[in-house]
């Protein structure tokens, strides 16, 4: 099974023989590489789709990795019992749903050793919620793809609370290993927050101005962090 890079670098922080939850599997690729890799020992595939899953479903027939592979048609993390799984994978959904899913069935969740989150938006209300609930962020990666950035949170129970507002939005970790995507992943939302301010600047209402005074507080801040990566 070859993945894309950003399902490598999810796949990447699988612990060893380790029993894991792929939730919203969608074709169930990721479980098929941890298995024909010899990284886990048993996987469970789970989707809300009826349709999703049954892609799943043919695929790992197809593959004979009914033994090692369970999929189950579901929500979240209610498709599991407490300690059934160790690791659970949540990629490819919004920061406040991975909330939201944490939050609807707490008893699985605070039996669970370690997650990995890749969310598609929302990443910074993400970071605050593991902060606030007893999260903590072990490391990070960064994937590209085409010209979209992913970035993809290894997690286990603990404490942390990041030094400065900012490191919610441009990870720790990141600046810590000095990743080689991070200069060009702060350039981009540099580049986002001025188009805005571009579309701000002539407006005279009250909430347009303080946006866009909001904004260019933020680039400062952006700015500062990028000066960290290239030093």
């Amino acid at each position: 099974m070859n993945l894309s890079d950003r399902l490598i670098k999810i796949a990447g922080f699988i612990k060893k023989n380790t029993v894991v939850l792929d939730v919203g599997t969608d074709h169930g690729y990721i479980p098929i590489y941890l298995i024909e890799n010899q990284i886990s020992k048993k996987i469970i595939a789970s989707d809300i789709s009826p349709d999703s899953l049954n892609k799943t479903i043919e695929l790992v027939k197809k593959k004979g990795l009914e033994k090692n592979i369970d999929s189950r048609l579901g929500d979240g993390l209610d498709v599991v019992n407490p300690f059934e799984v160790e690791g659970v994978i949540m990629a490819g959904m919004g920061g406040i749903l991975i909330q939201n899913i944490l939050e609807k069935n707490k008893e699985v969740t605070n039996s669970i050793d370690y997650f990995i989150f890749q969310p598609m938006i929302a990443s910074k209300e993400l970071r605050q919620y593991l902060s606030r609930n007893k999260f903590k962020i072990i490391d990070e990666e960064l994937s590209k793809e085409g010209d979209k950035f992913y970035e993809i949170l290894y997690v286990e129970k603990g404490f942390e609370n990041p030094k400065e507002e900012i490191y919610y939005e441009i990870s720790e970790r990141l600046i810590e290993k000095k990743h080689p995507l991070l200069k060009e992943f702060i350039e981009n939302k540099i580049k986002l927050i001025n188009s805005v301010m571009e579309e701000l600047k002539d407006k005279t209402n009250k909430r347009s101005i303080e946006r866009y005074n909001e904004l260019k507080i933020k680039t400062k801040q952006y700015m500062e962090v990028l000066n960290q990566v290239e030093t």
